[in-house]
């Protein structure tokens, strides 16, 4: 929404509110608990210290550490299974010379030599799994450092493990971060209260119940709406997360920069229409590819699986008319039902649910004791004392 574009009336500013508190419980009801994230990190963490162990010298200055969504805050737990997934590095800090298919094989060899890890240890084309039932799996990379990378960046075995790959889990971390850390600008609305029967000037932003961090969740709605859409498809057309990641990242960047919005929920369509902005594209020999580069290091492009198989630039572009038309109807939606079924439809019925019950839980207890209010500088709000109260109803028409 542009510097010059009309204010939104206040009871849909509120609506909208609203509707991002249940975005942001369904978040919640997809990602790693504290709880969970504690004992992973302990997890790799012990397995880090019985790696550097190791007797052999090349793995002595082994270190682990996380990336991905785990690293970035955006974990989305995989559509029918209860185990997420947690992604590990194993750097070797003086691993430069070594094949990364013998320091694959000391990696491995190492975790044999435990019992414990033995028994949960499977292993994949380029890395190695230790499944943890029904909580999550932990994936580790082999990585040396890259010489050829000014930025602090790493070599990572091709899927072949003939040869080195470039890419930079720490840096694109950094600059995932440093965009993450931009605050929106929001519109002040003044107007009439949403009870309707008084006037009243409200501040809808920050709402209460509002996106913990507005990147952070777009992209675990945006992988989300992935899953869900591509089940019914092909699950192996579907964009990998790094690829979501990355342009919602820059989309995220280039809208708070540029624009002011009224509310989170018009700044999370925006993200996604902008996603496909810094997609680059060439044709080549008559062929058309497409370029998704790591900004952290030269040489790594997220969409090189496109330029192999064209059906994937396809099915991003489908799935990304499909998100956005998905947002518009559950911003359109009148009442509980409509807004339910649009959830279940667009993120599965288990986080839609939850999502829903909590919001119904909160605002009806809120309701039931005069805690729920419209507070200046706050807008919906529970238990201030400078709320005016609203009927008992919410803008969903919830009983």
């Amino acid at each position: 929404m542009g510097f010059d574009a009309p204010l939104s009336p206040p009871h849909l500013i509120a609506q909208k509110a609203q509707l991002v508190a249940v975005l942001e419980r369904l978040c919640e009801a997809l990602e790693l608990t504290p709880t969970q994230f504690e004992l992973a990190k302990q997890r790799h963490e012990a397995v880090g210290e019985w790696l550097a162990a190791s007797p052999d010298p090349r793995l002595r200055t082994l270190s682990i550490y996380l990336q991905g969504s785990t690293a970035l805050g955006t974990t989305v737990k995989p559509l029918g299974r209860n185990e997420h997934d947690v992604d590990l590095v194993g750097h070797i800090a003086d691993g430069g010379g070594v094949p990364p298919a013998i320091l694959k094989k000391l990696i491995g060899d190492r975790l044999r030599q435990n019992g414990h890890y033995r028994s949960l240890l499977e292993e994949m084309p380029r890395c190695w799994r230790l499944n943890y039932a029904s909580e999550f799996h932990q994936d580790i990379t082999p990585s040396v450092p890259n010489p050829l990378c000014s930025n602090g960046g790493e070599l990572v075995p091709d899927k072949t493990l003939r040869e080195w790959m470039p890419s930079n889990p720490k840096g694109y971390r950094r600059l995932f971060e440093q965009r993450a850390a931009l605050q929106p600008r929001m519109r002040l609305a003044k107007g009439i209260g949403f009870r309707g029967d008084a006037a009243t000037d409200i501040e809808p932003y920050p709402a209460a119940g509002g996106f913990k961090s507005t990147l952070r969740r777009a992209v675990q709605i945006g992988k989300r709406h992935r899953d869900v859409y591509f089940d019914t498809i092909d699950p192996g057309l579907a964009p990998i997360s790094v690829i979501l990641t990355t342009l919602l990242a820059r989309s995220y960047e280039y809208c708070v920069t540029h624009f002011v919005y009224d509310n989170e929920l018009d700044l999370l369509y925006d993200i996604v229409r902008h996603m496909p902005d810094s997609i680059e594209s060439q044709v080549i020999q008559g062929r058309r590819l497409w370029f998704i580069w790591n900004e952290t290091t030269n040489g790594e492009n997220f969409a090189e699986k496109w330029n192999n198989d064209p059906r994937r630039a396809e099915a991003f572009f489908g799935w990304h008319q499909r998100a956005l038309r998905d947002l518009e109807v559950l911003a359109a939606a009148e009442g509980l039902d409509q807004l339910s079924k649009g959830l279940r439809g667009a993120f599965g019925q288990a986080p839609a649910n939850k999502a829903m019950d909590a919001l119904i839980n909160e605002m009806s207890d809120a309701r039931r004791n005069g805690r729920l209010g419209v507070s200046p500088g706050v807008g919906l709000s529970i238990g201030s004392p400078r709320a005016t109260g609203v009927r008992s109803n919410t803008f969903f028409g919830a009983p």
